[in-house]
Parts: structure tokens; C-alpha cells; sequence
């Protein structure tokens, strides 16, 4: 069982940044696959970015690529993803999720196990 708790969300204008963090239960965190995912609580999330175990390779929607960009520190437990450029539309609430197997799709909520409570980001104009 893992446990997940993200930080890091608020309010912030447009084109400001944000850093969300995802820190992470439990001593084999190198070995998750990791996610960000975004939506309105209780409704289909939105796949934004996944990090691989291993040597952590890297996935972004089309929506956040070149904006957004997701890293681990192994040695923390911890996910993050920092987000540049921030607009109105990249308001929602924010969930990062992990998986402990291997070669699953990671670009759909399906994909993952385990979830935390969300952190709520407000872009302004």
C-alpha cells in the first residue's frame, strides 16, 4: 500500500509558475511508475505527465508539453512537477498517482493504483 499526498497548489496569475510536489510512503518508491493527472473532483482526470521507474522516462499531454515538466528525487520519495506559463485554463485540481507495475499504459487513469487527495490550482487572468 502506498500513500501519496501532493503540495504545492494555490493561486497564482497567469503566466506565473507553480511546483507541485507528490511525496510518497514506503521504501520502494524507485520502482513506481509516477503521474500527474488534473479534472474537477469526482469526474474523469486528465492525463498530464508520467515518470517511468527506472530511468525515469518522461510522457507529457499535449497540452503541457514544453510548459510543464515532471521529475522524481528517489531519495525523498517524492514526485514533482513544475509548471511554467500558467493560464486560466490549466485551473482544476491536481492528483498525482503511481503504479508498481510495470509496462501498463501510463497516459490513462487506468493505469495507475493509487492516488492522493488532490491539490487545487487557480490560474487567474
Amino acid at each position: 500500500q502506498v500513500q501519496l499526498v501532493e503540495a504545492g497548489g494555490g493561486l497564482v496569475q497567469a503566466g506565473g509558475s507553480l511546483r507541485l510536489s507528490c511525496a510518497a510512503s514506503g521504501r520502494t518508491f524507485s520502482s513506481y511508475t509516477m503521474g500527474w493527472f488534473r479534472g474537477p473532483p469526482g469526474k474523469d482526470r486528465d492525463f498530464l505527465a508520467a515518470i517511468t521507474w527506472g530511468a525515469g522516462s518522461t510522457y507529457y499531454a499535449d497540452s503541457v508539453k514544453g510548459r510543464f515538466t515532471i521529475s522524481r528525487d528517489n531519495a525523498k520519495n517524492t514526485m514533482y512537477l513544475q509548471m511554467n506559463s500558467l493560464e486560466p485554463e490549466d485551473t482544476a485540481v491536481y492528483y498525482c498517482a503511481a503504479t508498481p507495475i510495470r509496462y501498463r499504459k501510463v497516459t490513462t487513469h487506468d493505469g495507475y493504483d493509487y492516488w492522493g487527495q488532490g491539490t487545487q490550482v487557480t490560474v487567474s487572468s
